[in-house]
């Protein structure tokens, strides 16, 4: 992969960094599928703009139909890709679900759902790609991360810590055992952003609501609380567009000179500090074992 344009698929595009992301990447000239499940339901409107959006801007920006929780979904979606256009490029996992409230009042099935929509979605949608980029011996892995996954983290928010961390370890593992089919990989790692997307207005709740009650005797408020003090804590010109921006320069990027992780943290919870820190052990660690060409995607 050069910096020329390329084919790329981006899930959960219907809305926040996937919506604003799939037409960055547009409009900078590559060949984009925005991947949203409900296209002809819930998700309707959100293909009516992303068509008006190709239309006013004369750009290559095309739907499909992609249900992330869903493996005949996903096979599906990346065969009518690759029927359609000479190859696929790059993967943007993006699509995520966030909930809120006491870690206790969610049931173990509510918590499964989490980690289906932010850690096995993204197993599901690489079974389906990664033959197809492994046989070329080229192609890119976007991963969008989160800084919850390192750095200081409020309470009331643990399924989705919790995944986005598990989301992180398998990144940084596909990293290495794909560095020598020619697959890179890099992750973007979004700070807080409060406003500009839609992650806590659509956030679910605990369905035990006699355990999340229990709590408001001790942290009355708390959920409306994280909510205020971390917007208090971004400053006023944090832009979640930064996010898209910051995908399309790794995927522009040449092979090879990509960053293994990209930071985009207004309000600085401490996460790059700390994956500076574990992505040096992680070299050294390669390096000790004999494994330091894995560090380095074969170009």
């Amino acid at each position: 992969m050069t910096g020329s344009p390329h084919t790329v698929l981006v899930t959960g595009a219907s809305s926040g960094f996937g919506a604003m992301t799939v037409r960055a990447l547009a409009d900078a000239g590559h060949t984009v599928w925005a991947g949203m499940r409900g296209t002809e339901g819930r998700n309707a409107a959100a293909v009516a703009e992303v068509q008006q959006h190709a239309r006013e801007h004369s750009v290559d920006l095309r739907v499909v139909e992609l249900d992330v929780a869903d493996q005949g979904s996903v096979d599906t979606a990346v065969a009518t890709v690759l029927a359609a256009t000479p190859g696929l490029d790059v993967v943007v996992h993006n699509a995520g679900h966030m909930v809120l409230g006491p870690l206790e009042a969610f049931t173990p099935e509510q918590l499964h759902a989490v980690y289906d929509t932010n850690v096995v979605s993204c197993q599901r949608l690489n079974r389906a790609v990664l033959p197809h980029l492994r046989e070329r011996r080229d192609g890119l892995l976007v991963w969008v991360g989160s800084t919850s996954t390192r750095g200081g983290t409020p309470p009331y928010l643990a399924p989705y810590f919790a995944a986005k961390a598990a989301q992180d370890s398998l990144a940084v593992s596909t990293a290495a055992e794909l560095a020598r089919f020619g697959v890179e990989t890099t992750i973007v790692v979004p700070g807080s952003f409060t406003t500009g997307t839609n992650h806590f207005a659509h956030a679910g709740s605990p369905d035990d609501e006699a355990t999340a009650q229990a709590y408001e005797a001790e942290y009355a408020g708390l959920m409306g609380q994280v909510g205020e003090r971390l917007q208090a804590m971004s400053p006023p010109d944090a832009d979640p567009q930064e996010v898209a921006r910051r995908v399309v320069d790794v995927v522009g990027a040449a092979k090879g000179e990509r960053p293994f992780r990209t930071h985009v943290d207004p309000a600085d919870d401490g996460a790059e500090r700390v994956n500076a820190v574990g992505d040096e052990v992680r070299r050294d660690f390669y390096e000790r074992i004999g494994l330091e060409d894995l560090l380095h995607v074969r170009t």
